[in-house]
Formats: C-alpha cells, structure tokens, sequence
C-alpha cells in the first residue's frame, strides 16, 4: 500500500471514517474544570498590528478555495503554507493563490502533503501569524490548539468544536498564548444578516424576545463521496449515520445570538431541550441512487435522525429555536427570525412586518413606504420588498466594502466581507467581530443535543465560558 493511501486509510480512522462497522467517537459533553481565575480574559482581545499578516491554510478542498482566493487577494497578505491530505489539492491551490495573488507575495508558498499530522511541520517550518483551519469537524479543535502553541492566530471553519471537552481546552490554549482563535461564522456577514443587526441595535424591531435559525440543506447526495473516499460526505456521512442531534447549529444560531447580544452584556444562554424525528432519508436515497453494493447501503443510519428540533432559553427568558436537517427533500432554509415587541424580521424568502403609527419614531421615507396613506403599519402583512429598510438601515460595513464582497464572491458576498474583516481587525488592532467564547457557546449546541436527544429531551444547561465575563463585555458594533 502507498504512503499516501495509508495515510488516508489511518487519517480516516482518526475522524470516524465509513465503512463496515462504522463508528463516529462520542465526544463527551461533560466539561473540564473551569480555567483558572487569573486567566485573561478574550472578550475584547486586541492583539499587536501586524502590517504584513503571514498566513499558512490547513486544508485545501471546495471551501478553502475561496478563502484561498480573498486571503491572497488583500493588501498585507503573504500565503506561506498550503496543507492538505492530497498533493494535487495543493497544487491547485497554489496556482489559485498565484493567479488571485497577482504579485510577488505569495511565490515563496510552501507545500505539505501525504501525512495527517504534517501541518505541524508547516507551522513550524512556515511560522505563520495567522492560520486558516478548513478540516472535517472533528479536526478543528486540535488544529486551532496546535496553531496558537505555534504562535499563531487562528480561524476556524465551522464548528469550533465537537464537544463541551474540546472548549474548555480551546479556551485555556487561547488565553494562555494570547491569541485570535475565531470560528469563520459566515452567515453573519449576509447583507440581509447585517441588515437585521443594524434594525435591532437601532431598537426598530423593540424588545427582542424569540428568535429562529436552522440549517436545513438536502446534502444526502454527499454520500456518493464515501465510494470514492474523498469529498466531503466521506467523513459527514459517519456524522449522519452516528450522532443523533443537531450537527450543524452556528449557521443559523450565530446571526441570531448576536441580533440578542447572547455573551455581550445582555443576556446569555441557559439551558437547552432537544428531539429529532426517525432517520429514514438517507437509507432511502441510498437504495433508490446508489448501486445495492455501495458501502453506503451496507450503513444502518438508524441511530441518527432526520430532523432535529432543539428550544433555548437564556437568561432572560427569551426563545430560539434551532432546527437541523441534511436529509430531507425540502428547500434549503435558515430561517433567520428575530421576533420583538415592534416587529419581525425573517428570513427564505426575506420579509419584514412591523407595528408603527406615525410619529412613532420610524424614518419618514420608510414609514411612508410603509404605510402609504394610512397612519400605522400593517403588522398582519410581510413586507418582501426590502429596498426601503435598505434605504434606511443599511449596515454601515456593506455600504463600504459590498461592492468589494460582490467582486470576490464567496455565499453571495458574505465570504469576502467576513475574510476581509479578519484581516482588517488583525492589521489594524480591532477585536474580531466574532470571539473565541461566542464559537463555542454556539457549537456547544451539538453536544448539548445530542446528550438532550439521548436523555429523551431533559434540559442541558449551557457551560458559561466567560466564567461571568459576558455581563461586562461590549455588544458587537455597528462597525462601518
């Protein structure tokens, strides 16, 4: 057997991998001790300026091409280490980064290849200031941990991490070494997102009271990936098949929990209950697309389930529901609700309804839009047409760099303005708009759901990762 193929036979069973008596690890969802009370705290780290940012890339798949694409492409930017499993992905990767880069910059990039564990020896041969993880879930944590040791700062695909164990340890690393560790939450960065942000930190929706998010995507043709060993259902098939609870919770909670402030000063989550529906989907697109003899059929996907339904509340009282579901034939969905004493914002399709009478505080020209000849808004009725709240509310971060974002492409734009900001923070001595407690508060949502799941839907209560300091850390900025 080649190097290489071992190496991905091991690197397989290290992740969980498919096949006859597949089995994913359980990450406990029981927590560590606290860190230590004298650790400091990241809330609002702002690490030193650095003009020229080196950036090494573990991982070199379909999503890292378009980070590769925007890191190589901003100012102040060196790609010095590309890291994958497989040695094309590498070297496709490097002609994306010389022909986006279009410079100098990025000629001496190194790459690493054929072993699991060599980017280690990229952090230590590359010594990079910034580091891209863009890995199989359960990968995330260790790599970011590896990273800081390294003197890196780090940025993580989704989720940060699998299990409450892997937090804490997260989080005594980065606060340890004093560095940047951010999960690369997109979705934050939609123009439609960002608009709801700016209605509520401007007070429009009122009171916030309930909120909604899903990610509800049909993926289960993925699983083709597992006959060729390679791609993405390779590895997210075993999650399917193995874990029952929602998998996949920051795309659609994250966006939300900022909308509430959640671990900014506000308010904070509390506990969590959770149920899922029978798994059928999966073992039925198997048989009905696939050959009889494809190793997906030889999968019993019974211990998993199909849609997964899971209720917080926070400290406040206040409700979000978060659904997840990768199977079912349903339109993609992330819902993205946000509910107040004064109106709803919501997402697929986008719409907004409010209650206003004249005079109550609204812009003229969007009460006017609004309302038309009568004297309130029709709360019963969705406004689709959202150009008038763009008119008026616009996030100030989209006014300035949308048209960059449109440019570079990535989900629509979000991609680009959420990379560009990473990098913009970092030279310029800002706080990253998503901190290293808020990535895994959200990604605690899995083990929190499927322990919830397990014990038949008894509550969980949330770690506080800030250990209190969430009460006095600044809400995110309606930055421009």
């Amino acid at each position: 057997m080649s190097g290489t193929k071992r190496s991905r036979r091991d690197f397989l069973k290290t992740i969980g991998g498919v096949g006859t008596g597949l089995a994913v690890a359980q990450l406990g969802a029981a927590a560590l001790p606290l860190p230590s009370n004298s650790a400091t705290y990241l809330g609002g780290f702002i690490a030193p300026k650095l003009d020229l940012i080196k950036i090494a890339i573990i991982g070199c798949g379909s999503r890292s091409g378009t980070h590769q694409n925007h890191l190589s492409s901003f100012e102040g930017t060196e790609i010095v280490g590309l890291c994958d499993l497989y040695p094309d992905l590498t070297e496709k990767a490097k002609a994306r980064v010389l022909r986006q880069g279009k410079g100098e910059r990025h000629l001496g990039v190194k790459l690493y290849s054929g072993d699991p564990d060599i980017y280690k020896t990229m952090l230590a041969e590359t010594k990079p200031d910034l580091v891209y993880v863009v890995t199989p879930w359960v990968t995330h944590a260790a790599m970011c941990i590896d990273a800081m040791k390294a003197g890196a700062h780090v940025c993580s695909e989704v989720p940060l991490t699998t299990s409450l164990e892997e937090s804490w340890k997260l989080i005594e690393t980065a606060e340890r070494t004093q560095k940047h560790c951010m999960m690369l939450e997109n979705v934050n960065y939609g123009r439609e997102e960002l608009l709801y942000l700016n209605l509520c930190r401007q007070g429009v929706l009122g009171e916030l009271l309930h909120g909604e998010a899903a990610y509800i995507h049909d993926l289960r043709g993925q699983m083709r990936h597992v006959e060729r060993g390679r791609g993405t259902g390779s590895w997210r098939t075993a999650h399917w098949a193995q874990e029952n609870g929602n998998l996949y919770p920051t795309h659609g909670l994250g966006p939300v929990a900022q909308y509430m402030n959640i671990a900014r000063t506000e308010d904070n989550f509390r506990r969590l209950v959770s149920f899922s529906s029978p798994a059928r989907n999966h073992e039925l697109y198997a048989k009905k697309h696939l050959k009889a003899d494809s190793p997906v059929n030889q999968i019993n996907f019974s211990a998993g389930g199909d849609m997964n339904t899971s209720v917080i509340k926070t400290m406040l009282g206040r409700t979000i529901m978060v659904q997840w579901d990768e199977s079912s034939p349903r339109p993609y969905s992330r819902l993205n609700l946000i509910q107040g004493t004064k109106g709803t914002a919501a997402g697929f399709p986008n719409r907004i309804a409010l209650d206003y009478g004249k005079g109550d505080g609204l812009p003229e020209a969007l009460f006017s839009a609004l309302a038309g000849k009568k004297n309130h808004t029709n709360s019963h009725h969705w406004h689709n047409n959202l150009a008038a709240f763009y008119a008026a509310y616009e996030h100030p971060l989209y006014t300035r760099v949308g048209a960059m974002a449109k440019k570079l492409g990535g989900h629509g734009g979000m991609d680009a303005i959420m990379n560009f900001r990473v990098i913009e923070c970092i030279r310029t001595g800002q706080p990253l708009d998503q901190n290293l407690y808020e990535g895994c508060l959200w990604s605690a949502v899995t083990p929190l759901s499927r322990k919830s799941v397990a014990e038949d839907g008894m509550p969980q209560d949330f770690p506080d990762f800030t250990r209190g300091n969430w009460k006095t850390t600044a809400p995110l900025g309606i930055i421009g």
